[in-house]
């Protein structure tokens, strides 16, 4: 929300403001509003004057429309008028419109200097300014045109605009939706100084109406509580909006329109009622706000037709949807400008039916989200707008029709429905003061309280004990229990007054076993060359049949969030790999070929029959029960480590060429997980999506024989899916699924030296390495110390169907030096073992 100090200063006492921009923001930052950006005023300096424009030839010889204009200034003294000749590429005004022209020697933001000179064959002398080059917008479509009377010729611009004014941006937090006003900001900054403030939405009477503007039904009294409309007949559109109206929309980042829109536009963001403007002429029968059939389309304001959801709340006419509730007007009944008029031949006139509703923030947030339409009205109604301002700003958006626009107001005012009711709350006098350890002037809490703008009354408590009862205003929706009012005399009593004392910390606490594991295995991945990425945990439906899950798989089993962040990606996830896999597309991307991506995170397991979750009350600690209850209602939540790999393993450079990365990288980076973790994971041959059959693993905890996670390569439909690189492997293990050793075994070193035998084995094809590996393991006993596969061979050699695999043993005792006997009865062990269990042949 932007807002300069002269809009403050409608609400406040101008003279009481501070002079420097930068003081008015540390007073924001004192009750708890975040300064985004102070915005300065534009850098400009030399003749900067308002002209009249007095002639214009067209210059046609050249390939866009160039104007030569004649500009006057004041009148001089012997009664000639002072001007200039300035070349000009904008068609958006005609003789004898107000202007803004750069005389030679003025010096324009971005240091852009101004100075006569020849182009397309004439002398400028000046030019003639658009609000961007001014630096008062972003529009850039044609030069600036002041409204009739704005100022006289030859008047210094730089005070006739306003060009002086800093302009304050903050960042409005869900929960301060009253903020995204002038009127909310201006409360808030008479509070923190302690100055004298005037609601606007008081000075605006609302006279009683005799009937009805127009008929309205309200349908859906949840999604839309109250519905007001206003009418105002013959408003001209032609009518330019003031100056300071203007300026205002400007400071505020919007780009004035014309009058109708402007006035709309600078209701809401004066008093934070977002309104809408409808040709009543276009508009036919009853106005009817309902939820949308599914199937029915809406062309918005913006030209777009729009498939309708029954989740969308609407408003109709006879002829069906008009708008889209809260977010957007519908084109069939936009007002018209005063060009379309002449051309139609209905006059330079129109009738205007203003519109004020409240409408529910969750329906307004997810229609906005659904059809990626986000608005400034939408934007307010998502943090709740003030229930009592639909009449209010209704009345005062006709007011100005009628001042300015030359509108008449047509007798009656539609108000269907009603405010909700707002119910007091009781809190202890003394408990701001127990909260915040400090004691608070007498009387604080109450004049806290009373500036928030809640209706305050003290009462007496069963303890005897004084007890403030609070009324919360309409605009305030979010102090609704006793730790709300608490919160609000804190924050305006200023958090820096709260002593910052820290609790002393127990002796013997640290790092919980798991917090320990989850640390090692972070630290093992990343030290081993992988990058700890944190994905987005939130999936859509669609993602597992790009995984290739079955459809009977656990995994698409999900938990949907009732009010996501992205309409698109609603589902908690049950597996880290779209994630992963998400980040690995957006990082090569941005150009990153070679990644080792990792995360540790949770996802969530939904139960096969979920449970009903309790709703305990908030005023105590829930009971042995409620809590046992609330625990076995939420599903699982095991934490998982998930491993992702693409490009070089191994850089390529001088040394020779890079290598990739495979399965086997992927399989390796589990058992360095397990290792962390405190035991052995041994792969195992299987199949499970999204990885390839041929080319995927189980992770099995060697000492129990617990399946705990899969590595491997992706399947090439999965790659495809994503858009991946070939050969993409990855890892997912359950951490919570390896046992918890808070006491590992302290590991033992031998003085005595190994001893190393190397056997090579011939095998059927179909015999994976990782079981030739478990059966020598098995039959060498406890004299083996390590095992590693070194060479694999196929050939003539060996035979059709086999190959020969060779592998390392390292044999060594702890009290004693192996003897060769030793050695070689423990390697024809393991031998034998492994033939016994697979067939295999020494070579």
């Amino acid at each position: 929300m932007r807002v300069s100090a002269s809009w403050l200063a409608r609400h406040i006492d101008p003279a009481a403001l501070p002079a420097r921009p930068e003081d008015i923001g540390d007073a924001f930052v004192r009750v708890g509003l975040e300064v985004e950006e102070i915005h300065p005023a534009p850098e400009i300096t030399g003749p900067l004057t308002v002209a009249r424009v007095a002639e214009i030839e067209e210059l046609t010889d050249f390939k866009k429309p160039i104007r030569y204009c004649r500009v006057d200034f004041e009148e001089q003294g012997d009664g000639s008028v002072r001007h200039r000749y300035v070349i000009c590429g904008a068609q958006n005004f005609v003789v004898g419109d107000l202007v803004v022209v750069t005389e030679p020697g003025a010096v324009l933001p971005g240091g852009f200097a101004i100075a006569r000179r020849e182009t397309y064959g004439r002398i400028s002398d000046g030019m003639i300014a658009s609000a961007k080059e001014l630096g008062l917008g972003t529009d850039h479509a044609g030069i600036l045109v002041l409204p009739p009377g704005t100022a006289e010729p030859g008047a210094d611009a730089l005070d006739v605009l306003g060009l002086a004014e800093p302009v304050v941006e903050l960042a409005v937090t869900p929960d301060r939706g009253y903020c995204f006003a002038v009127r909310g900001l201006a409360r808030e900054l008479a509070t923190s100084l302690d100055l004298d403030y005037t609601d606007p939405a008081g000075r605006v009477g609302v006279p009683a109406a005799d009937g009805d503007a127009w008929p309205v039904r309200i349908t859906d009294t949840e999604g839309c509580a109250r519905f007001v409309v206003r009418r105002v007949d013959g408003v001209d559109p032609a009518a330019p909006s003031p100056w300071w109206m203007q300026r205002a929309l400007l400071s505020a980042g919007m780009r004035p329109i014309s009058l109708i829109v402007d006035v709309t536009n600078f209701v809401m963001l004066d008093l934070g009622q977002p309104l809408h403007g409808y040709d009543a002429s276009r508009v036919s029968g009853t106005i009817e706000v309902r939820r949308a059939v599914a199937g029915e389309k809406l062309e918005t304001l913006d030209g777009q037709t729009r498939v309708l959801d029954p989740d969308d709340l609407l408003i109709t006419d006879d002829s069906g949807p008009i708008g889209l509730a809260g977010v957007m007007g519908g084109a069939s009944t936009e007002i018209p400008d005063a060009a379309d008029l002449a051309e139609a031949g209905d006059g330079a006139r129109v009738d205007v039916l203003i519109e004020a509703a409240h409408f529910a923030s969750p329906v307004i947030a997810r229609a906005a989200r659904r059809h990626k339409l986000p608005s400034e009205a939408s934007r307010r109604f998502e943090r709740v707008v003030d229930p009592a301002l639909p009449p209010v700003a209704a009345e005062r958006a006709a007011q100005l029709l009628v001042e300015l626009g030359g509108g008449t107001l047509a007798g009656g005012r539609t108000d269907e429905g009603g405010i909700p009711p707002v119910a007091p709350v009781r809190m202890p006098l003394s408990l701001p003061d127990r909260v915040a350890g400090v004691a608070y002037p007498r009387g604080a809490t109450v004049r806290r309280l009373s500036q928030v703008g809640c209706t305050v009354e003290l009462d007496t408590g069963a303890d005897g004990q004084g007890v403030v009862v609070a009324t919360p205003p309409t605009w305030r929706p979010d102090l609704r229990m006793a730790a709300d009012l608490v919160e609000e005399v804190l924050r305006l009593e200023g958090y820096d007054t709260i002593p910052s004392v820290l609790p002393t910390a127990p002796a013997g606490r640290g790092l919980t076993p798991a917090q320990l594991r989850r640390r090692a295995v972070s630290r093992a991945l990343a030290e081993s060359g992988h990058v700890e990425v944190l994905p987005f945990p939130f999936v859509a439906d669609t993602v597992w049949n790009d995984l290739g899950l079955a459809v009977d798989d656990d995994r698409r089993r999900t938990v949907a969030v009732t009010n996501p962040l992205d309409a698109e990606r609603s589902r908690l996830t049950t597996t880290l790999l779209p994630g992963l896999l998400d980040m690995l597309v957006r990082n090569r991307s941005r150009g990153s070929e070679d990644l080792a991506l990792y995360t540790i995170a949770q996802v969530v397991a939904p139960q096969e029959k979920p449970q009903a979750m309790p709703d305990p009350a908030v005023t105590g600690r829930p009971s042995d029960e409620e809590y046992a209850a609330i625990r076995a209602a939420l599903p699982a939540q095991p934490l998982h480590v998930g491993v992702v790999l693409a490009g070089n393993r191994e850089p390529r450079g001088w040394w020779g060429a890079g290598r990739p990365a495979t399965w086997e990288d992927a399989v390796e980076a589990a058992r360095l997980i397990g290792a962390a973790a405190g035991v052995e994971l041994r792969p195992r041959r299987a199949e499970r999506a999204p990885w390839h059959p041929g080319r995927c693993a189980e992770l099995v905890v060697a000492a129990t024989g617990t399946v705990v996670g899969h590595a491997g390569e992706l399947h090439p439909k999965v790659v495809e899916a994503f858009g991946l690189p070939a050969r993409t492997a990855a890892a997912e293990i359950d951490l919570d699924a390896i046992e918890l050793r808070e006491n590992l075994p302290v590991p033992r070193v031998s003085a005595f030296p190994p001893v190393a035998v190397d056997v090579a084995l011939v095998a059927d094809l179909g015999v994976p390495a990782a079981d030739l590996a478990e059966a020598l393991t098995a039959g060498a006993g406890e004299l083996l110390e390590s095992v590693r596969l070194f060479d694999v061979y196929t050939g003539d050699q060996v035979g059709d169907g086999k190959r020969s695999l060779a592998f390392s043993l390292r044999l060594r005792a702890g009290d004693r030096t192996l003897t060769g006997e030793e050695a070689n009865a423990a390697r024809d062990a393991a031998v034998a073992e492994a033939g016994t269990r697979h067939g295999a042949v020494l070579r």
